[in-house]
């Protein structure tokens, strides 16, 4: 049995039982055949009658030969099934065995190092975002909350971006229609852009001007890494781009450094970059490299809202992103000397808001509304009006009434 694989188990066995079923079966009928040989009183029928009890006698035979062969073959399968128990056994009870423990998931327990402000956290270390997660994961909805909280003209390079993938990003500001090599220019551009600060921090102010901040959204690498830009685009960016306020976010389905067009400067990606993972790559993460099966667990539990941010797990549930749950901050950065309010840039999906809530003091807006109002947010989901209606909000401009689905905002001053 040990020359057998062991999907040819079973064909053996059902040869082995028909062979030994047929042998049986031939033996009974040259005996059947030889009795009616004896009492036949036709002596022209008795030959061939024999003949066929003697041909009946010898497939018989042969066929029972065979069925002792397979038998050999097939060994002792109830004595074999013994030894694999006992050797699995004798594996999984040595002192350097590894056994696969389901934990599960209770409802209180939290883990130590939870954070809420993922935005807050960045700020502090002065990183940029590498961002993984699978399709489906909500990696759109995190790029749109983080260049709310940390502000700045977004400008989103995507070469398979679908019909309102971006409906929330100025179109102009939406690159890769044109394919890598529009792609290729606009990182040029931001190169350019980039030295531009250099030299403005030197010979004007430290202080950047919130009209010049950018915040760069790269979906997706690696499909990017193939720009010839790529590589000093991220790199410089990664370096400087904070300090000069250019802020990038690069998503990805893993988190490799060629991944990110950095093969051979894997330092840049952990010293620059904070790595944000996203659902089935955030619980692998936690299982696989941090040992910790409890955290895979409440990961499961949280589905979207519960995250990894480094090796800290975050909870941040934007399916009711307002003030009741979220505390802003405002960037003091954002304020000119002497001023007593930020000064404020509004796309135009926020200026459309804005001019709605002057026009219908007191009254709610919610994401419906919008929707039939007018076609500027056509191909918008709700979710992602709400969370233009908290970014208002947010700075200073109405506030929201309600939360989760059923959050809206209406003007006050």
């Amino acid at each position: 049995m040990t020359n057998l694989h062991p999907s040819q188990v079973h064909s053996y066995l059902q040869m082995y039982q028909r062979a030994q079923i047929t042998s049986w079966m031939c033996w009974g009928a040259s005996v059947l055949v030889l009795c009616a040989a004896v009492d036949i009183r036709a002596r022209q029928i008795k030959p061939w009658l024999l003949i066929g009890s003697t041909s009946a006698l010898i497939g018989g035979g042969s066929l029972r030969k065979s069925a002792k062969q397979l038998n050999r073959i097939l060994g002792d399968i109830e004595q074999a099934s013994k030894l694999n128990f006992q050797a699995l056994a004798k594996t999984q009870t040595q002192p350097t065995a590894q056994l696969a423990v389901t934990v599960g998931a209770s409802a209180d327990w939290q883990p130590d190092n939870l954070i809420t402000d993922p935005v807050e956290y960045i700020n502090k270390v002065q990183k940029h975002v590498a961002l993984v997660g699978g399709t489906g994961d909500g990696k759109s909805t995190q790029a749109q909350y983080f260049s709310t909280r940390i502000g700045g003209k977004v400008i989103v390079y995507d070469v398979d971006s679908a019909k309102g993938d971006w409906a929330w990003v100025e179109p102009e500001n939406l690159i890769g229609d044109g394919g890598l090599s529009e792609v290729n220019a606009a990182m040029q551009s931001a190169l350019d852009h980039l030295e531009q600060m250099r030299v403005y921090r030197k010979e004007v102010s430290k202080d950047i001007p919130q009209e010049h901040s950018r915040f760069y959204i790269a979906e997706e690498f690696p499909v990017l890494a193939d720009c010839d830009n790529a590589a000093e685009w991220i790199k410089q960016h990664a370096k400087v781009g904070r300090k000069r306020k250019q802020f990038i976010m690069a998503l990805a389905q893993n988190d490799t450094a060629a991944n990110f067009a950095l093969e051979g400067d894997a330092d840049i990606l952990d010293t620059c970059f904070v790595r944000i993972r996203l659902g089935k790559k955030a619980q692998d993460y936690a299982k696989s490299t941090l040992k910790n099966p409890q955290l895979e667990q409440w990961l499961k539990a949280g589905g979207k809202k519960r995250f990894m941010v480094d090796d800290c797990p975050c909870e941040l549930d934007l399916s009711n992103w307002g003030l009741s749950t979220i505390t802003y901050k405002i960037d003091t950065s954002r304020r000119n000397e002497g001023d007593k309010e930020p000064q404020l840039q509004l796309n135009e999906y926020e200026q459309f808001i804005l001019d709605w809530g002057k026009q219908h003091p007191g009254e709610v807006l919610k994401a419906r509304i919008l929707l039939q109002a007018s076609r500027l947010f056509d191909g918008m989901q709700p979710d992602e009006i709400r969370i233009i209606l908290a970014s208002l909000a947010d700075r200073g401009l109405g506030e929201v009434v309600g939360e989760g689905d059923r959050l809206g905002w209406r003007w006050s001053q």
